[in-house]
């Protein structure tokens, strides 16, 4: 017996929503995939089973409940954005009509809310750093020290992008002890030519113990310009878009407005970190630095999109507004452990589901060793790729062989959706009395 046609048999999977080409390639690879010949409903069910595999492929929408509110594989910073259909004044001057500047809109905001004098926005961090060296320090000498020459994630390292950069690498002190007078000595040397001192926050790691580093004050007396790389960017340590102030796990986190007042030049720092908003790149500062970064080639190359820059112009207002509750991982990460908890509370657990105390974590290469207490939802075994191959997949942790699922980092509008999940995972059990461990 002949199996049906490509042709047919990706018409028979029109319900799954995918698109005909795709489905054609789900059915080519159905029949590729049968040792002998198959026919009717087993393989339709083959290429069924293949389209589903393609349709989990695409983006879509996940419920993160892994307790990292910062996940870089689930997209770091949580954040809504919709923009109207049709056109922007992206770089059209309203007033005069002419070709207006796409830096007017959401850099100025930012810019304000930060207290600098000028923004620039780019596609992610280390392109903010990589233009700030190219644009300010190629062929001349950077001042790092030696205890600041980090990795960030996909294996990229500070000397490597200053390498692209064209600007040279000039080491200071040693691994866990870096002097003001080792930076003095660097920049009075002819032959280092030193342009930038770069300063790198230590957002991903800890140096502990018989240590010692510059700070920006300090570094700022030494004449170049001061350049800091902030990374995770706090915008401002008071955090007055919270009703209560800084978060007690925030501790001493460098931030972006103190940093600049404290003398830096420019500050660089990632959108998608703790600014809660899309990936980007913000350098931040001086006028005239911002300016030549603006004029260097390498900045229409690195320059993101309308789309990037309005989701930053909400982002940008609703700092100014002081509106935490509109800045999701700020709503997220600030909840109280008694709104989580009876959030659990009102869930209909089947048995074996325990309420249990959690522990978050800021994530996204932030604030390591940060835990801030949350309230989670456990069952013994490791249900993960389960709840990955559900509708609106579930994506959570396993801790001492049980799958927990944190809801700190989860949406009140899926605690149903958690709900039905685990009845599913349980189907037979009987709601228990609720417990706490």
């Amino acid at each position: 017996m002949r199996p049906p046609s490509v042709d047919s048999l990706a018409r028979s999977l029109a319900d799954t929503g995918l698109p005909h080409p795709l489905l054609v390639d789900a059915a080519r690879a159905a029949i590729a995939a049968t040792a002998s010949p198959v026919t009717g409903t087993a393989l339709e069910a083959e290429a069924r089973a293949e389209a589903e595999r393609l349709g989990r492929t695409l983006l879509r929408r996940v419920v993160n409940a892994t307790g990292v509110l910062l996940h870089t594989n689930l997209g770091r910073a949580p954040f809504a954005y919709e923009q109207d259909r049709g056109y922007t004044n992206l770089e059209l001057d309203l007033a005069t009509g002419q070709r207006g500047s796409r830096r007017a809109h959401a850099p100025a905001l930012l810019a304000r809310a930060c207290g600098a004098e000028a923004a620039l926005v780019v596609n992610n961090g280390a392109a903010a750093v990589l233009l700030v060296l190219a644009a300010l320090a190629r062929n001349r000498g950077v001042a790092v020290s030696r205890s600041e020459l980090v990795e960030i994630g996909g294996g990229f390292r500070v000397p490597e992008v200053m390498t692209e950069s064209g600007a040279r690498l000039v080491e200071v002190g040693t691994t866990n002890r870096t002097r003001k007078a080792d930076f003095a000595t660097a920049v009075a040397d002819p032959a280092a030519d030193v342009a930038l001192v770069l300063k790198v926050h230590q957002s991903n790691y800890r140096i502990v113990g018989f240590t010692q580093a510059v700070e920006v004050p300090a570094l700022g007396e030494l004449g170049p310009p001061v350049v800091a790389d902030l990374g995770s960017g706090l915008l401002d340590a008071a955090c007055p878009w919270l009703a209560d102030g800084p978060p007690a796990w925030l501790g001493r986190e460098p931030a972006v407005r103190q940093t600049l007042a404290a003398g830096a030049a420019l500050v660089t720092f990632s959108g998608d970190k703790l600014l809660g908003g899309p990936q980007a790149g913000i350098i931040a500062g001086r006028a005239d630095l911002v300016e030549a970064c603006a004029r260097h080639p390498l900045a229409r190359a690195l320059r993101p999109g309308g789309l990037v820059l309005g989701a930053l112009q909400q982002l940008a207002l609703s700092y100014l507004e002081r509106d935490g509750k509109a800045i999701d991982f700020w709503r997220m990460a600030t909840v109280p452990v008694s709104t989580l908890r009876g959030r659990a509370e009102r869930l209909d657990l089947p048995a074996g589901v325990e309420i249990v105390v959690t522990a978050a974590v800021p994530g996204g290469g932030t604030l390591p060793g940060v835990e801030i207490e949350s309230v989670g939802l456990a069952l013994a075994g490791d249900h993960r790729a389960a709840l990955r191959a559900r509708d609106v997949p579930v994506v959570a942790r396993v801790s001492d062989d049980h799958t927990v699922l944190d809801l700190r980092t989860v949406e009140p509008a899926d605690d149903r959706g958690i709900e039905a999940a685990l009845r599913d995972l349980r189907p037979d059990a009987r709601r228990p009395p609720r417990t706490e461990r």
